[in-house]
């Protein structure tokens, strides 16, 4: 007789062929129906690894030496292929675009149901229960390659859930969505629970921990940590160990030596209250204006072929030197903006300056070298067979010298900690390759460094060490523009924010500014950390963890 339990692993070790250590040992893992397990750690401890092996992807198309029992609905799945299992388990990749094929949204989606035998009638309403659970209605007629990265990514996930398999395993499915659209999804799949749905799912924001039933904790292939997320995040230590930001609220009642802390931000407000710990109201540290304007947006517009309008009547100056960070939801204009800061999009109305000269005005190549572009996807922009002809590639092409570009080849390589001047760009982690293409656009010395999600789907340890690189450029005199979607990065990192939506800048201002007003940010389908949500229940607006604890009394109130 046929289990109805949904994933069980026990004694799961997987080494790849050539490997020279396991990528998962001994690991051991229970998804029972209507449950949601989250998989966390850094990149390189074995999530992706596991997931591959529930679907049998390893070692039916990646081999590898797999030992261990992996049973789905009670049954055994060491014997099956990949195809066999399609029905039963269903999986969103972590290389989200590979998914994407077809010319239109519908059959996008109508695809998987064609090959899994759904009844012709009973495909539209498939459809459009997918497209507006991920937030994608009136998207069926629109072709993929249109979307931002943000939609494709919903689009992705809408195809697994129309297929509706008993078992579900997301890889970092919301790497490109903004934060309401991060925990929309979140929402979407705890309550796929109640349809009996066995759901793992591996990711880097611990925001996805809160709403979940059981938490795994890898480190190096190993399991760490298991356990109810209160419980698991609650050891900020073991999580940092471990390479994930530790939770806001966990570091705060860490930190103050408060044991269980609470993940509900209201929750943790009472207690802290209760036990006399209430911070000093402060506005903190005003931010330096940058008077000298290197940047300047006149009334820009920008219409696509389709007519779509991206664009409409933006107007904004960034001063030399500023960390500026442009924010928005998917499909708010925000990379169709930063492509007209150097040149790679004309506007269709106003004009982009830089020290004062509209750049239509100039060689493409000059505005190239002054105003240094980094892709979301570093694989857009990479292509040489080594790190160092990556590098070279454009002092090069400016016609330095060869003692030039070796200093600039070694100066930018330095600068973002690349090594492996001989590996080939493709077979570097993602981490690597983002911090590369940095490097190559460092190589041509701009002025202004416009970086497209420079975070997505790095671990903690990953996207501290490219802000930190970010901060370092900006104090040698850089001006860097950040697209972003991760609130503690907006926070910790940048003095001022552009938020766009629907193509129209609605706040220029502080970062302060902008968070301190929670209808303004809810009204901007934006979230503030959890940290600044909790000194707002406390009557303040700290940026940070260690903004809060400063505010806070040495000693509770008697």
């Amino acid at each position: 007789m046929t289990s109805t339990s949904g994933v069980t692993v026990r004694g799961l070790t997987c080494t790849y062929e050539g490997g020279s250590r396991p990528a998962l040992a001994g690991v051991d893992c229970d998804v029972p129906p209507g449950s949601l397990t989250v998989v966390m750690g850094a990149t390189g401890a074995g999530k992706t690894t596991l997931a591959r092996c529930l679907t049998n992807i390893v070692p039916c198309f990646l081999p590898a030496d797999r030992a261990g029992e992996v049973l789905l609905q009670g049954e055994p799945i060491a014997d099956r292929r990949v195809g066999e299992l399609a029905g039963r388990i269903g999986m969103v990749f972590q290389d989200f675009e590979a998914q994407l094929f077809s010319s239109d949204v519908t059959q996008e989606i109508v695809f998987g149901l064609e090959h899994t035998g759904v009844a012709p009638e009973e495909m539209a309403s498939r459809v459009r229960d997918a497209l507006s659970a991920v937030g994608l209605p009136g998207f069926e007629g629109r072709d993929p390659g249109t979307l931002s990265g943000g939609e494709k990514q919903r689009l992705s996930i809408a195809g697994l859930l129309a297929l509706q398999p008993p078992i579900l395993v997301l890889d970092e499915p919301t790497t490109d969505l903004d934060p309401v659209g991060r925990s929309d999804v979140f929402a979407v799949l705890a309550g796929l629970r109640r349809e009996r749905l066995a759901i793992l799912l591996i990711e880097h924001d611990v925001g996805a921990a809160v709403a979940a039933d059981h938490m795994l904790l890898l480190n190096e292939g190993r399991v760490v940590a298991s356990g109810r997320p209160r419980e698991v995040l609650a050891d900020v230590s073991r999580c940092a160990e471990a390479g994930v930001r530790p939770h806001d609220v966990c570091r705060v009642f860490a930190a103050l030596g408060l044991r269980d802390p609470p993940l509900d931000i209201g929750e943790a407000a009472v207690r802290l209250r209760r036990a006399g710990l209430v911070p000093t109201a402060s506005c903190g540290a005003p931010a330096t204006p940058h008077e000298d304007a290197i940047l300047r947006v006149e009334h820009l517009g920008h219409r696509f072929a389709d007519g779509r309008e991206a664009l409409a009547d933006v107007s904004f100056t960034i001063g030399r030197g500023e960390l500026v960070a442009l924010i928005g939801r998917n499909g708010s204009g925000k990379t169709t903006l930063a492509r007209h800061l150097n040149g790679l999009l004309r506007p269709t109305t106003g004009r982009v300056l830089l020290d004062g000269k509209d750049l239509r005005t100039r060689p493409l190549e000059d505005v190239a070298q002054r105003v240094g572009y980094v892709f979301q996807d570093p694989d857009h922009q990479l292509f040489a067979a080594s790190v160092t002809e990556e590098v070279a590639f454009g002092p090069r092409n400016l016609g330095l010298s060869p003692d030039e570009v070796e200093r600039r080849v070694n100066e930018s390589l330095a600068a973002v900690a690349l090594e492996a001047r001989d590996a080939d760009p493709f077979l570097l982690d993602k981490g690597a390759r983002q911090r590369l293409a940095v490097a190559a656009v460092l190589a041509l010395h701009p002025e202004v460094l416009v970086l497209d999600e420079p975070t997505t789907g790095l671990d903690w340890p990953e996207q501290r060490h490219m802000l930190e690189l970010l901060r370092r450029m900006q104090r040698a005199g850089r001006t860097v523009i950040v697209i972003t979607h991760t609130p503690w990065v907006i926070t910790e990192y940048a003095e001022r924010v552009l938020l766009l939506a629907g193509g129209h800048l609605r706040y220029d201002g502080p970062v302060r500014g902008f968070f301190a007003d929670p209808g303004r940010v809810a009204e901007a389908a934006f979230q503030a950390p959890d940290v600044t949500r909790l000194g707002q229940a406390l009557g303040c607006t700290p940026l940070s963890v260690e903004e809060l604890l400063s505010w806070m009394p040495r000693e509770p109130a008697r």
